[in-house]
Parts: C-alpha cells; structure tokens; sequence
C-alpha cells in the first residue's frame, strides 16, 4: 500500500488552539435602553481571558450585539429577555473540542447526535435551528436540511448562543430552540498564531484498518481529478436517456463506458496494519487600521484537521416481531474512515462612531473517504457465506457571505444584513462488490467466494451523486426607543432556498462468467479485458422508479413585531407577533423526458401566526424569575420528502423520504429561576413543556434483508421536563502558603436534565405514506418516546485553573441516557442507541518562551472506553443493528502566537 511520506503525519495542529482573536470593548460602555439592568461587574482577574469580549451577533435590532468583558458570561445569560446559554471562545477552548458540536454538547438540555446534529432538550435535529451571524445556512447534507455542526471547527468561531424560548425576531422553524454562530471579529491589536497537533486513537492508530489508494491529494481532501466523471458517462448522463442497451445505446457504446470505469485506484481496498495518526494545523492573523473616524480590522483564519477512524462493528437485522431465533441477517463490517476538514475565514469590520459594517467569509470543505469490508450471512441465502467491499468518498462543501450593517441614531437603530451561501455535495464512484461462499461440497468453488455478476451469487454497483443548493437571505430591523426602557421593534426577513439532487445508480451484468473470472479480486473482475472477452453490460437502475433527481425549494416570508418594556421596577416583558409564510416544493425531475412519474410531489404552502412572550421578574438584585410561552413550526426537511435512496455512511443504513409529510406544530411553555449568588457563578432551574401536532418520526423497514429507513407524521406528541445548571468556584489560597495554590481555584460545573416524551395515537388516526392513507397504528406506538429523546441527560466538569496565567485542568464528565433512534419496524421493539458514560481530560497551559506566548494543549477522551450499541431488545432477545467499540482517544497541540 502507498503510504504517505512520514513527515507528513508529524505535522502539528489543534484548530481548537488557535487563540481568539478577541477584541475588547470599554467595559464601561452603557447598557442598551431596552436591555434590563446589569449590576456591574469588577473586571475579572483572570489574565487568561482579561481582554477576552463575547461578540454576538443575532436579528432583531435591540438586541443585535452583547458585550462582555470576562471568562464567563453570567451576564449574557442573565441580561437578555429569553432563555439563553452561551459558549464563548473561553468556555469553547476549556472544553478542549475541536469543532463546535462537541462544545454544544456540554450545555444543558443539549445532545449531540450521529457526530454533529444538536438535539435540544430532546427534540431532533429538525426542531433546532442554526444561524450564522443571524443568517441562516444551507446544509451540505443530503440527508438532512440542517446544518451538521461538527463541520465547524471551534477555531473560526468567537461564541455560541443558544436560546431555548422563541422570541419573534427569529425564524419560526424554532422547535426546540436556535444556535446562533457568530464568527470571529476584528481585533483590536495585530496578532499571528501558529497552532498544530497530533493524536492517537486506541481502536485505529497503527491498527489494522481498511483503505483505498484514491488520488494523490487525498490527504489533503481534494481530489486530484482521479474521481472525475469520465468524458463518455459524462455524455450519457446529460443525453436525456437511461443508460441501458436498446435504449438508445449500444452493447460496444456501454462497453467503451464501463472500461471509463474501470479505475482501480477506486476499486481496489487495500488492508493496512498501521494506520496513521491524526493531525492538524492551522494559522490565525488580524489586524487593524485606524481611519480619520473610525477603524478597520482584518481577520483571517486557515486551518486543516485529517482524522482517522476504524469501527469493527456488528450489524444485524430480525424478522419476527419478537426478535427470536438467528437474525434475518448478521455482518461483522470493518469501517474505516478517513475525514479532513479544511477551512478558512476572511473577516472585515468597520466602525465609524456608533455605526458598524461587518462583513464575513467563510469556507468550509468537509470530506470523508470511506472503506468498508463486511462478512456475514443472510437467511435468504441459507448456508452462504457473504462478503461486502464498498468505497466511497464524499465531499461537503459550504462557501457563505454576509454583509451587516449595524447603525445606530441616538434613539432608532437600524441593522441590515443580507447573505449568500451554497453547498454542495459530491459522491463519485461509490462502489460496492458482493461475494459469495456457498460451502456446498457438490460446487466447485464451494469454498471460495466468488462474484458472477447475475445477482445470484454476487454483484457489484457503482452510483454517482451531485448536489447542490444555494441559499440567499436578507433582512432590515428598526428599533427605537418610545420612552426609557420601552423599545419598539419591527423586522422583515426573508430567504430563498434552492436545492438540486441527482443520483444516478448503475450495475456491472454478466452472464455465464467462466468460474476463473469469478473468484478475480474486484478490479480485475472489471478490468477493460474482462469487460470485452465476457460482454458484461452496464445496468441503470436509477432510471427505473423515477427518483434519480429532485428540485427542492423553499422560500420564506416574514415580518414581525416586538415590544421589549419594564412594565414596572424589576418586571420586563419581552412580547411580540411573527407572521411567516413559506412555500416548499419538492418536485421529480423528469431526466428521462417520460412525462410522468410515480413519485407524488410535495406542495406545502402555508402562513403562521406567531406570538411569543417572556416575561422577567426580578426577585432580589441577583434573583430573577422568567416565565415563556410561545407558538412554534417544524417543516419537513427536503431529505425527509425526497423519494430518492441513500446511504447514510455513519449508520450504514438505507433512507428514502415521503412526499406526504406536512408541517409539524408545536405550543411551548417554560418557567425558569436563575440565582446568580457571587461573581461568574449561577444555579438555574427550568421546568418546560411543549405540545407537538404532527410531529415528524423516523420508522424503519425491512425488505428483501435490506435496511430501510423513512418518516411519517405522528398524529401527536408531548414533551416536558426540567432541567438544572451549576457553576460555581472554590478559591484555593487557603490550603497553602505556596504560590502554586495562592493563585488557583476549584471549578465545579454542572447541568442535568430530564426529559419524558409521548407519542399518542388514538383508534382512528392516519398517517400518508407516500400518497396513501394508513392506519398511524401501524407505524406507530400509543405512548412511545419521540426519536433522539434521552429522559436523562448529564453534563459534569471539575477542574483547577489559574486566575493570573493560562493553566487549566478539567475532568469532563457526559452522560445520556438510551434514546429511541427509529421505530421498530413491522410491530417490532423500537430501535435504541445507548449512549452511555463518557470521561474526558483536558489540560491547556500557557508558557513564555523567546517573548513569545505558547499554549500547549493536552486531551485524553473517552477514558471510560465505552461502545456504541444501537439495539433492539425483546425480553432476553437482542438484535444488534450496530455495535462497536470507541476508542480511547489522545492528543497533543501547541500554538504559538506573534
């Protein structure tokens, strides 16, 4: 196997390093008028984070931007006029993550889901909301219309909000709440900072793992045009015609484009015992530029991660409705996964008196090559032995950019933003070979696997997909202030989004293949010669049910109206109305010129009024009471209503969509007590409930030993619970007179929170599955917990840090309780992931050398060594749909910052 050169996995990086570029406001500056009132804080004593602001960045005018100088933000949490939780690039970094998600995890009532979808308080991905700035993001995703989260790395971003109550300033696809990104701002110094790292994995650096050779550039997560469609596929797939013989194409014709295919470098898995360690890297720079009447700063971050991953996993299915007996199917399948991230970030910010102007560049390009090798047997084919090989690669690509304008005129504020982004995702040569063992001692080849390319023992595939969609966004919010401490709102926004998706799948047919060529490895078996001297064909099946391209599109509406006001001393109210109206599309592409398909079109269009309340009761000076009620929606996803077939390469498993599916909508209500009893420390208790009508869920089927997955709408679902959060410090001084201790204290950080979740169904209820009216009965358990939802969910950190220099030692502890990941299919128990305990370790210390500042960075995750398991439990009956180990994971990086 061709190995890259040794240097190149000595490269040092951790994006998680790269310092922030923090600018620091007067500390002094005002309140806004229509922000309750903040008792002043002294400055913090922290020389880690001193100069550090949390910059964010959010529509609706009045409450566009909070400032706040410290480690710790209790005062974001506590000044604005909804429920909120925020990270800042301090908290960010303490956590030790490198991308966004896995911070997002630490915060209470959230989970993170399949590597980066963000559950909060137990709602799936569809009822969480991401922002950028405020504006919103397309996904690279086909599965999903949001945004994965883990495609950003913690080094672009400066904070995270997340507000668990809806307030009207924001989109209303605000289900379970919004995550708003804000990236890096312009600092108020020149900086440079250098940052690498490398890390360890227990179950896959150095071991043996499951590879192909790709391009050459694979390692840098471009492709190098190996993968590019070749001249004569490219052809047939814009001629309007299936490619299949007599349909317009000739046996030579399809023979001339399968020996385009033939490319080995794709084809061939390659075993590796040594598999590479991970590593990183990364710069950061920015500066400013004084003007006449302002200044201008510049930002600008690079950076690269290539990580490794190899599961030996245990996928298996059943077909009795109480898991008895050997399973319908069972594989041990060896994944290895070899993921770089690359990204980059270009920032401006003027300021001119009291107005700003930001505008923001962001790239992110985000690819998985994937190796699969599975052995196992199917009840189907009794006796036989069944090996799977499958390659792929799969690149996500997200470009955006904004532009903001906040402008500020005395008592009116005006703020402006507009944004454009688009995604893409790309999926060459996915390809897969199956073989078999039949074990008959009358065969002659009964103890080889062999591969004869009928379907009957053995085929193999190859598909290609392409999508792409493009997201622009606008909108304008006028504030102003009728009397102190009584400000008006009105806003307008409105965005337009436009997906395009293709998949083209195909088959290598042959018959009557000599026993010789069937047992050759899969790029013979495909070579040009096998190809010529045995006719074997190329097969479209993506022509044949009509879903091999869809055009999605949803455009958006809104205008809303808030009214934030101190009714009386210590009681705000924070009261308003969103009117949204939206029409999404989800429409088969006819490629093929038939002129009909069998796939019914999704046509929803449909207005919302919104209202939403908050109201904020001071209790004592640092007590405070709030209490939330609101109207929300959920809108299916475009995935979720695409006919077409994928496979999800994190679960293995196979998802089609239903048209049928319409908007959910849901009645929320919270009450919530916060207690902030010292300096950057708080407890906070929340209760919470929400009504769900026609809540979307995923359900599961089994054809022909196939997996599949799709959604329905529920008839109805409730959710309630409660939820708890600590922070508080311990000073050490008085355990030593030694300066190590004088300095330092105990950090104790923790949340709960617990969940319960009902599906109803009553006698009569129906669900559409694609067109057809069904019994919901069928698909769906009276009383059933609703998909991702965990009753428990626990977040703990301990640690020891340094209030005058950068020293930091944190035991992070994470814990979710089982959550239903499916419905079960044909009356079968639900499946469920276990999640489990997870112990991590981070160490983060800062050091001088040569005058300059240098961070090291130490992680050890997943101490606890625990596995994933995705079951299905029937009495003493169990079915694993997948289980493997997580490894142990250890890592090492440094910045060094000019």
């Amino acid at each position: 196997m061709t190995k890259r050169p040794i240097f190149a996995s000595l490269l040092l990086l951790s994006s998680a390093l790269v310092a922030p570029a923090a600018l620091a406001q007067d500390a002094s500056a005002e309140p806004a008028a229509d922000t309750p009132p903040v008792a002043a804080e002294p400055a913090t004593d922290d020389a880690a984070s001193a100069d550090e602001e949390v910059d964010i960045s959010i529509p609706g005018g009045a409450d566009q931007e909070i400032v706040v100088t410290g480690r710790f933000t209790p005062n974001i949490v506590r000044s604005t006029p909804e429920v909120v939780s925020s990270l800042s690039s301090a908290d960010i970094a303490r956590t030790g993550e490198g991308d966004i998600s896995g911070s997002l995890q630490r915060v209470t009532g959230l989970s993170v889901v399949g590597g980066g979808f963000v559950y909060v308080r137990g709602l799936g991905d569809r009822y969480s909301l991401a922002l950028l700035n405020g504006s919103p993001l397309p996904s690279p995703e086909p599965l999903k219309r949001v945004v994965p989260l883990d495609i950003f790395p913690t080094n672009v971003i400066d904070s995270t909000l997340v507000q668990k109550s809806f307030s009207v300033n924001f989109p209303g696809e605000f289900g379970g709440g919004v995550i708003n990104l804000t990236t890096k701002a312009t600092p108020r110094e020149p900086f440079l900072t250098f940052s690498g790292g490398i890390g360890w994995d227990s179950e896959t650096t150095n071991q043996l793992g499951y590879t192909y050779y790709g391009s050459d550039t694979d390692w840098t997560g471009f492709d190098d045009g190996t993968r590019d469609v070749p001249p004569l596929l490219k052809a047939a797939l814009a001629s309007g015609k299936p490619i299949l013989e007599g349909a317009d194409f000739t046996q030579d014709q399809l023979e001339a484009i399968q020996m385009e295919l033939v490319n080995a470098e794709t084809t061939l898995l390659q075993q590796n015992d040594h598999i590479p360690i991970n590593w990183s890297a990364g710069i950061t720079g920015g500066t400013t530029i004084a003007l006449p009447n302002g200044e201008l700063g510049i930002i600008a971050t690079a950076g690269i991660s290539n990580k490794w991953r190899t599961r030996d996993t245990l996928q298996q299915t059943s077909v009795n409705d109480d898991l008895s007996g050997d399973p319908q199917t069972s594989y041990n399948r060896v994944i290895t996964d070899n993921r770089v991230v690359v990204n980059g970030l270009l920032g401006f910010g003027l300021e001119l008196g009291d107005h700003k102007i930001r505008w923001t560049n962001l790239y992110i390009r985000d690819t998985l090559k994937q190796a699969r090798l599975a052995l196992g047997t199917d009840a189907n084919q009794s006796d036989r032995d069944i090996m799977k090989q499958d390659t792929a690669w799969y690149e996500r690509q997200l470009i955006n950019t904004q532009l903001v304008g906040e402008f500020h005129f005395d008592r009116l504020k005006l703020d402006l933003r507009g944004a454009y982004a688009n995604s893409q995702r790309e999926a060459p040569y996915e390809r897969g070979f199956t073989y078999v063992r039949t074990n008959q001692p009358g065969d002659p080849v009964g103890d080889k696997f062999v591969n004869d390319l009928g379907g009957n023992r053995g085929d193999a595939t190859i598909a290609f997909s392409d999508l792409n969609e493009d997201l622009w966004s606008g909108g304008v919010d006028l504030s102003y202030e009728l009397a102190p401490r009584i400000t008006a709102t009105v806003g307008y926004a409105y965005s337009d989004t436009h997906r395009v998706s293709e998949r083209r799948t195909f088959q290598f047919r042959a018959s009557n293949l000599p026993l010789a060529v069937q047992q050759l490895r899969p790029d013979y078996l495909l070579s040009d010669a096998t190809i010529q001297l045995y006719d074997i064909t190329l097969l479209e099946t993506s022509a044949q049910d009509g879903t091999a391209a869809f055009d999605a599109k949803l455009t958006t509406h809104a205008g809303y109206g808030q009214l934030q006001a101190e009714i009386v001393p210590g009681v705000n109210v924070n009261a308003g109305v969103r009117y949204e109206e939206a029409k999404q599309t989800v429409v088969p592409i006819d490629l093929f010129g038939t002129g009909s398909s069998a796939i019914v079109a999704t046509n929803l269009n449909n207005d919302y009024w919104l209202p939403a309340v908050t109201l904020t009761w001071e209790v004592a000076p640092d007590m405070q009471l709030r209490v939330n009620g609101s109207k929300t929606i959920a809108r299916p996803q475009f995935r979720e209503l695409v006919a077409q077939v994928y496979q999800d390469p994190e679960s293995n498993r196979l998802f089609r969509g239903n048209p049928s599916l319409t908007d959910s909508e849901l009645w929320n209500a919270e009450a919530r007590y916060e207690w902030y009893f010292a300096k950057d420390q708080r407890l906070t208790v929340a209760g919470f409930y929400k009504s769900i009508d026609n809540p979307i869920e995923t359900y599961t089927s089994i054809s022909d030993s196939s997996v599949n997955s799709s959604y329905a709408n529920a008839p109805k679902a409730t959710l309630y619970g409660a939820e708890v959060e600590v922070q508080k410090y311990f000073p050490l001084d008085k355990l030593s007179d030694s300066p190590f201790w004088q300095s330092r204290r105990l950090v104790l950080i923790g949340n709960y929170t617990y969940t319960k979740s009902e599906i109803r169904v009553r006698d009569g209820d129906t669900t559409v599955i694609n067109g057809v009216v069904q019994n919901a009965a069928n698909f769906f358990f009276d009383g059933a917990p609703m998909t991702g939802q965990s009753d428990h969910l626990l977040n703990f950190q301990i640690g020891l840090e340094d209030q005058d220099k950068l020293s930091q030692q944190t035991l992070l502890l994470t814990y979710a309780s089982p959550r239903v990941t499916s419905r079960g299919p044909s009356g079968q128990p639900d499946l469920e992931e276990k999640p489990g305990i997870q112990l991590d370790f981070v160490a983060r210390q800062g050091l001088t050398l040569l005058n300059k500042e240098i961070e090291l960075k130490f992680e050890a995750r997943n101490l606890t060594g625990r596995k994933y398991q995705e079951v299905q439990t029937a009495g003493d009956n169990k079915i694993f749909f997948n289980r493997y180990k997580l490894g142990r994971t250890f890592s090492l990086s440094a910045s060094v910052k000019f």
